[in-house]
Protein backbone atom coordinates (compact mmCIF):
# COMPACT_ATOMS: atom_id res chain seq x y z
CA UNK A 1 0.00 0.00 0.00
CA UNK A 2 1.42 3.37 -1.00
CA UNK A 3 1.33 6.29 1.39
CA UNK A 4 -1.04 9.12 0.44
CA UNK A 5 1.75 11.71 0.30
CA UNK A 6 3.78 9.45 -1.97
CA UNK A 7 0.84 8.68 -4.24
CA UNK A 8 0.16 12.42 -4.64
CA UNK A 9 3.74 13.01 -5.81
CA UNK A 10 4.91 14.90 -2.70
CA UNK A 11 8.21 14.39 -0.98
CA UNK A 12 8.19 13.33 2.65
CA UNK A 13 9.76 16.63 3.72
CA UNK A 14 7.03 18.60 1.94
CA UNK A 15 4.37 16.41 3.57
CA UNK A 16 5.88 17.07 7.02
CA UNK A 17 6.02 20.82 6.38
CA UNK A 18 2.34 20.90 5.41
CA UNK A 19 1.33 18.75 8.38
CA UNK A 20 3.30 20.94 10.79
CA UNK A 21 1.70 24.09 9.36
CA UNK A 22 -1.78 22.59 9.76
CA UNK A 23 -1.09 21.64 13.38
CA UNK A 24 0.33 25.10 14.19
CA UNK A 25 -2.72 26.82 12.65
CA UNK A 26 -5.11 24.66 14.70
CA UNK A 27 -3.65 25.78 18.05
CA UNK A 28 -5.13 28.47 20.27
CA UNK A 29 -3.85 32.01 19.70
CA UNK A 30 -1.12 32.18 22.36
CA UNK A 31 0.40 28.77 21.68
CA UNK A 32 -0.07 29.23 17.92
CA UNK A 33 2.12 32.33 17.92
CA UNK A 34 4.86 30.54 19.84
CA UNK A 35 4.69 27.54 17.51
CA UNK A 36 4.78 29.71 14.38
CA UNK A 37 7.95 31.40 15.61
CA UNK A 38 9.58 27.98 15.95
CA UNK A 39 8.51 27.15 12.40
CA UNK A 40 10.34 30.11 10.86
CA UNK A 41 13.79 29.57 9.44
CA UNK A 42 16.57 32.06 9.05
CA UNK A 43 19.43 30.83 6.90
CA UNK A 44 22.75 32.58 7.15
CA UNK A 45 26.05 32.12 5.38
CA UNK A 46 29.57 33.49 5.58
CA UNK A 47 32.37 33.55 3.04
CA UNK A 48 35.69 32.20 4.25
CA UNK A 49 38.93 33.68 2.91
CA UNK A 50 42.46 32.80 4.01
CA UNK A 51 41.14 30.69 6.88
CA UNK A 52 39.02 33.50 8.36
CA UNK A 53 35.27 33.73 8.45
CA UNK A 54 33.74 36.76 6.82
CA UNK A 55 30.57 38.59 7.80
CA UNK A 56 27.43 36.50 8.44
CA UNK A 57 24.73 37.40 5.94
CA UNK A 58 21.06 36.50 5.69
CA UNK A 59 20.63 34.19 2.70
CA UNK A 60 17.24 35.59 1.61
CA UNK A 61 18.47 39.20 1.74
CA UNK A 62 21.71 38.40 -0.09
CA UNK A 63 19.84 36.44 -2.74
CA UNK A 64 17.33 39.27 -3.31
CA UNK A 65 20.08 41.87 -3.66
CA UNK A 66 22.05 39.64 -6.05
CA UNK A 67 18.94 39.11 -8.18
CA UNK A 68 18.27 42.88 -8.28
CA UNK A 69 21.89 43.55 -9.22
CA UNK A 70 21.74 40.94 -11.95
CA UNK A 71 18.49 42.43 -13.31
CA UNK A 72 20.08 45.91 -13.36
CA UNK A 73 23.06 44.58 -15.33
CA UNK A 74 20.74 42.92 -17.84
CA UNK A 75 18.92 46.20 -18.52
CA UNK A 76 22.12 48.18 -19.15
Amino acid sequence: MAFAWKASGMTYNRYLAIAARVVRRSLKEETRLQAEKRGEMDLRFAKWQNGKQGENKNLATANASAMAEHADQGQS
